[in-house]
């Protein structure tokens, strides 16, 4: 999508700090951290939402896990959350599926 903040960063016209990348993900860290280790992984291909995940575009949501855990092993090995926001009232900015891997700290339950 043109206006879409993460498909800028996809095609390079928007900096990040990007950790990880392969053919179908694109793991950069969060500009605001909620967390020591904070990272967004996002599929190339535009989703809006996990509400939008179906039978034809499942796959992409465990490969944002496992590239989240392939992450992790070096960057987090005691321990990790991940979130998936679905919705504005669920906390969702950036409407382009994305997953967040936080980490680096105790993480309390409910989240603050």
């Amino acid at each position: 999508m043109d206006n879409c903040l993460f498909c800028k960063i996809i095609r390079r016209e928007i900096p990040a700090e990007i950790v990880f990348e392969n053919e179908e993900i694109l793991a950069f860290r969060d500009i605001n951290p909620q967390a020591p280790e904070h990272i967004l992984l996002i599929p190339k291909e535009h989703i809006n939402s996990p509400a939008e995940i179906n039978e034809a575009n499942s796959r992409i949501a465990g490969s944002l896990v496992s590239a989240a855990a392939e992450i992790a092993k070096d960057k987090l090995p005691d321990g990790y959350r991940l979130v998936f926001n679905c919705g504005e009232i669920a906390g969702q900015t950036v409407f382009h599926l994305h997953l967040h891997l936080l980490g680096g700290r105790s993480l309390n339950w409910p989240p603050g």
